[in-house]
This record gives structure tokens, C-alpha cells and sequence, in this order.
């Protein structure tokens, strides 16, 4: 624990920026992201629920004015100018895939994705690993629940249920 301040310094000092994903009010991430940004390096931080505590300091970040971060590409565009590249360039959309040959979610499914989802916000890809269906399927039923009025659409491309 004793060389805890030490690292910190030197992972600051290392990088050109920093990203903290999750902190509490009183993290060791906060101590790192106050030493980066004394030393003039970008700091990032991904939001979190208002309603978890281990969210506070990431969401504290955010009011203090540090940058927003909801994918990489956040992150990789902010520093390309300090690290002599280009920003990355987004991939153009797919097509939507056909999901009328599809059969409809069965009861099971349903269950699967109610049982995935929460009030705090959930990517639908961590819906997908989680229930192992395809990305047409997790869509059919978080429709059925957006049309029923129990979804929650969050940016980023979360998602919620409504209490």
C-alpha cells in the first residue's frame, strides 16, 4: 500500500492521458487522475449511475469538467493530436439484418434479457455475452419491452428497465 502514491505518479506521468472507468468517492483513481491532470495530461472518465456508489467519483470527475467517455473512440480522437496520428475514423453503418425470417423471442428469451437488465444502464452487447443470443433477438425483445413501456433508452446505446 506504501507504494501505491508512487505508482500512481509514475502511471500519470507515463501517459498522455487518463481514463478512470470506475471510482468510488474516495479511490486511488482519483489520486491518479489529479496527479495526471497536475501534470497537464488529458483526463477522462466514463459516467456511472447516480444511484451507485461506486460511480460517485467517476460522475464527480465529470462535473469537475474532465472528458466524457462513452467508447474508445473518445479517447483515441482526444489524444491523436498529441500522439502525431489521425483521429480514427468511424465505420460506416451496417445494414439492419433481416429479422422477419427470424421466429419471435420465445418466453424463455424474455425471461433471459428481463433477468440481464436492471435500473442501472447496460450496453446490449454485455446483454448479448450475457444471454448468448444474437444481437436480432436481444433487439425483438428490448423492442417488445420499449413498445410495453418498460425500457429505457440511455446514450451510448444503454439500456434500462423502468422501475
Amino acid at each position: 500500500a506504501q507504494d501505491f502514491p508512487r505508482r500512481n505518479r509514475l502511471v500519470a506521468g507515463m501517459a498522455l492521458g487518463l481514463v478512470v472507468v470506475e471510482a468510488a468517492q474516495r479511490s486511488g483513481s482519483l489520486i491518479s487522475a489529479r496527479l495526471a491532470n497536475d501534470m497537464g495530461r488529458l483526463v477522462f472518465a466514463v459516467p456511472g449511475s447516480p444511484l451507485d456508489p461506486r460511480a460517485a467519483g467517476c460522475n464527480a470527475l465529470l462535473k469537475d469538467g474532465v472528458t466524457l467517455v462513452t467508447e474508445a473512440a473518445d479517447v483515441l480522437g482526444a489524444l491523436a493530436p498529441l500522439a502525431g496520428t489521425r483521429p480514427p475514423r468511424t465505420a460506416p453503418l451496417a445494414e439492419a439484418p433481416d429479422i422477419s425470417a427470424l421466429p419471435p423471442p420465445g418466453e424463455n428469451d424474455r425471461a433471459d434479457v428481463l433477468e440481464a437488465l436492471g435500473p442501472t444502464p447496460i450496453a446490449v452487447d454485455d446483454i448479448i455475452r450475457h444471454t448468448g443470443m444474437s444481437a436480432a433477438q436481444i433487439s425483438m425483445v428490448l423492442l417488445e419491452l420499449d413498445l410495453a413501456g418498460r425500457l429505457e433508452r440511455h446514450a451510448g446505446g444503454n439500456v434500462s428497465l423502468i422501475a
